[in-house]
């Protein structure tokens, strides 16, 4: 059986378990962030997961362990516990959705060394910078692509 599906019911039970994810993971990698900028972003990830066009999770029988969303060729989140971190499931969604959504594109925090290197060793590359983020917040992007 595939680990992963894709997520067509986001009920209110699946948007608390992703967000439980994100905030996991982003404690244990976006160490730039204050905890004031976790909350502020918590609203605008559950309604990123709400309207996302195609919303992918890795499962453990019925325990979301990580999740992508895709829009049009561009990864747009990529989060896993990281209680499971190191284990293959990042590159096993994101070559999920290379191959079945033709991912080309990402965006990557520079201040976030661990995700930037993670995309570099699936093929991404770093094409254009940004000074702030979509939220106009001073962490720089990194626009990579897939080479």
């Amino acid at each position: 059986m595939n680990p992963i599906h894709r997520i067509t019911d986001r009920n209110e039970e699946v948007l608390h378990q992703l967000l439980y994810i994100w905030e996991t993971a982003v404690r244990a990698t976006h160490l730039f962030l204050t905890e004031q900028n976790i909350a502020a972003l918590s609203p605008l990830v559950i309604q990123g997961i709400r309207q996302i066009p195609h919303l992918l999770a890795y499962t453990d029988s019925d325990h979301y362990l990580g999740f992508i969303g895709v829009q049009d060729t561009k990864i747009e989140m990529l989060f896993v516990n990281p209680a499971v971190r190191g284990r293959g499931i990042g590159k096993q969604l994101v070559t999920y959705a290379i191959q079945t959504l033709n991912v080309l594109y990402v965006d990557v925090n520079e201040q976030n060394p661990q995700a930037i290197g993670f995309y570099e060793h699936l093929g991404f590359r770093v094409f254009d910078r940004s000074e702030r983020d979509e939220q106009g917040q001073p962490f720089p992007i990194l626009h990579m692509r897939l080479s």
